[in-house]
């Protein structure tokens, strides 16, 4: 879309992509392609750092304000829900409670799910089960404000009109899906991906840890698990995070939705025609 546009300067909306040196593993545009059209809040942190969405909101506010600007257009891309619409409602970002964060983060990841689906269950309904580092954060702020995490800024299931962003979504057919995500992973460890994961692993922070394929690999590298293992674990784990990522945005109303039969490259008329009218 970029190439054909020719105004339009790309602002990554991956919760993973901000870390320097996971290029691999998140599929990060290649330095070819990053020199052809520009990109944005990609490489912008270490993976040592817990990056977060308000750093996020904050970062990609800056970019997109720059892009305009210059007189050119912003497309946001990627998948991490709660990013995207960080952008395009501008949630409030709740604040931070420390002390209780420590509390909870030595508490079983089975506890803090239980306890996040007594006290928020939007919130628990939205967050992987085994996924400690965003339980417990729902809950530091859920205990910590004394409202619910899911009620910040319009709230994760309020969709306010925008004129400014126009929404679009690509489909698959989900056995599609699923052929594509362990053909990934396959192309990755080709490309060096375990080498990537060694070379990163005594640096990368409890939130880098948590990144699809990372942790499976990571678990592989320290005897956990054998490299088959890994590979089926991580792409099971993808496959039921795209469910999850489809689910969220399909509650979204203000989404166009286009569907592809292979290749998504297909709808490229489509989306650039509903660019057109924007």
């Amino acid at each position: 879309m970029a190439r054909r546009l020719g105004d339009v300067e790309l602002v990554s909306a991956d919760s993973m992509q901000v870390y320097r040196g996971m290029d691999i593993g998140t599929a990060k545009p290649s330095p070819a392609e990053q020199a052809e059209i520009p990109h944005h809040v990609i490489d912008v942190t270490d993976p040592s750092d817990d990056f977060n969405v308000a750093r996020f909101q904050e970062a990609a506010a800056g970019a997109i304000a720059g892009i305009e600007a210059r007189g050119h257009r912003a497309l946001v891309v990627g998948g991490t829900g709660l990013y995207v619409q960080a952008v395009v409602d501008g949630l409030a970002m709740p604040g931070d409670w420390p002390d209780l964060k420590a509390e909870l983060e030595a508490e079983p990841v089975e506890e803090l799910h239980r306890r996040l689906g007594a006290l928020d269950p939007l919130a628990a309904s939205r967050i992987e089960p085994g996924n400690a580092r965003r339980l417990v954060r729902a809950l530091e702020v859920t205990l910590g404000s004394g409202r619910p995490f899911s009620s910040f800024g319009p709230g994760l299931g309020a969709y306010p009109a925008t004129a400014r962003f126009r929404l679009a979504g690509v489909w698959l057919p989900r056995p599609v899906l699923a052929e594509r995500i362990a053909a990934r992973y396959r192309a990755q460890l080709d490309a060096g991906f375990l080498h990537e994961v060694d070379r990163l692993s005594e640096v990368m922070s409890r939130t880098a840890r948590q990144a699809l394929g990372y942790r499976e690999l990571l678990e592989h590298l320290t005897g956990g698990c054998t490299l088959e293992e890994a590979i089926d674990a991580a792409v099971r784990r993808t496959r039921e995070f795209a469910r999850r990522q489809r689910a969220w945005f399909r509650r979204d109303p203000r989404i166009t939705w286009l569907g592809a039969a292979h290749n998504p490259v297909d709808l490229l008329p489509s989306l650039l025609g509903d660019w057109s009218l924007s």
